[in-house]
Parts: C-alpha cells; structure tokens; sequence
C-alpha cells in the first residue's frame, strides 16, 4: 500500500533524511519508530506532498505520489498532525465533517450519508458527547481525539498519525491504539509515528526505526524491537523485558525509591 524507495531530503544543505526505503503491506498497523529530530514528520510530509523530496520515490497503491493530484490523494490518504492550532471556533461536528469534503458534491453538499459518517466516526472515537463543543474550547487531548474522528471520516484506505497520543492520558492512549487496531484489522492501512516503544510492541504489526535521518530496521516489532536496536538509537537507557505473556520496554537505570520494588 505504501512503498518509500530510495528516499532523500534536504533543507538547504543539511541532509534530513538519506536513502529511506521501507513498504508498508495493506491492512497493517505500521509503527514509525525513533528518537526527537530523526526525520519522521518530515518523512510524513514527503509522503503527503507538502514537501518536495530531493531524490527517491513515493507510491501509495501502486501510483507515483509526485504524479498524483491532490484531489485524488485527499481520496487515498488521511493525515493527523501532531498539533493543530484552532483558528475560529467550528463546533467539533463541523470539524470532523471537514473529513467528508474529498467526497462531497458542489450540487448535492452535505447528504445524510456525511452525516451519518461524520456520526459513526465520533461514536467510534468516542466523542459524540463533544458535537455541540466548540473545538477552541477543547483540551489539546480532545483535540486530537476530533483530528482522528476527522481522519476516519475520510474513509481513506491510507492513513497517516504524527504521534496521535502524545497529548493524551494513558486510558486515552490504550483507547485510541485499541481503535487503530480495530481499524487495521477492516483494511485501512495505517502509518502512526510514536515515541512509545510499548505501543509499538504491543499493537503494531511491523515497525520502521530511524535514526539520525538513517533508516535503522524494519521488520515485525517482536524482532525489531531488541535490545540491540534500542541500544543502537538510545545509548543503553532501556531494554525489553518479559512480564507473564506481556513484552515491555523498561529503563535500565531508576533513580528513585521505585528501582527497590
């Protein structure tokens, strides 16, 4: 469903990414996995067109991205950012109605059947009771929350999440990664970059690490997600572990009275 190949960016002279090349089967819940400043969000917007990439290519379902319009990528691939600054007070409704406008028609606008998915969007993220709110009113958390009931009203086979729990508390976090899971296993193939190795491990289907605008591994996160390759891009600061049938990333050093529990 995606396929990055041979992937380069520069700003100016200084090199972001270098020679990324990873594929992305359909149906999968793909982890976008690295540290701060490894070249994940410009990697997302290499791919969504809002940057030029200075050599490689880009094919989401088997068409060159560069040759694509943006009528027809707004019908292929949905996108959530990692903060989105309310400009005018739109009630959350209207927001995430903005998700069915790549469908909508000049002649017939908003049908029951948009509303119906704009509805069956915030149910499934569990936002319904928000509708009526005006989104400046909404906490950074719920915010993000209406950008992915948005990007599932696209009904988009690809979609794309810049660390869609970063602002979230934990119930939320394991909510929404539960949803995307649900997502994933109907088709819709997502890319979701995270800096939480956990969620990698405990709800991807495969992961692609970065480093240093270097493309690292790539694999299932079982594999993938090691000692070695945390070592590699966090110097010794975490390893996995085993806990019953539960695999978690842990800290190797704890400073506080918790270490002697």
């Amino acid at each position: 469903m995606l396929h990055v190949n041979d992937l380069s960016f520069n700003y100016g002279d200084t090199p972001i990414l270098e020679n990324i090349s990873f594929q992305v089967e359909r149906g999968q819940l793909c982890g976008l996995f690295g540290p701060n400043g490894c070249g994940k969000t410009t990697l997302f917007k290499c791919c969504l067109k809002f940057l030029a990439q200075s050599s490689g290519s880009i094919r989401m379902d088997g068409k060159n991205v560069e040759q694509t319009s943006i009528s027809k990528m707004a019908r292929m691939v949905s996108y959530v950012p990692q903060e989105h600054k309310p400009p005018f007070p739109y009630l959350v409704k209207d927001v995430v109605l903005m998700g069915r406008t790549p469908h909508l028609s000049g002649l017939f606008g908003v049908s029951k059947h948009h509303k119906q998915k704009v509805s069956e969007a915030m149910d499934l993220i569990g936002i319904t009771h928000m509708a009526d709110t005006p989104y400046n009113q909404l906490s950074g958390g719920q915010r993000q929350m209406v950008l992915i009931a948005r990007a599932v009203a696209q009904e988009t086979p690809l979609l794309f999440l810049d660390e869609p729990t970063s602002a979230l508390d934990f119930s939320n976090q394991i909510k929404i990664m539960n949803i995307l899971r649900q997502i994933a296993d109907q088709g819709t193939t997502i890319v979701a970059c995270t800096h939480d190795p956990n969620h990698v491990l405990w709800f991807c289907d495969s992961v692609v690490v970065l480093d240093k605008q270097r493309f690292v591994a790539q694999g299932n996160p079982t594999d993938i997600m090691c000692d070695t390759v945390l070592d590699e891009i966090y110097e010794d600061m975490c390893h996995v572990r085993q806990w019953e049938s539960t695999r978690m990333v842990l800290p190797r050093h704890v400073t506080n009275r918790e270490a002697n529990v």
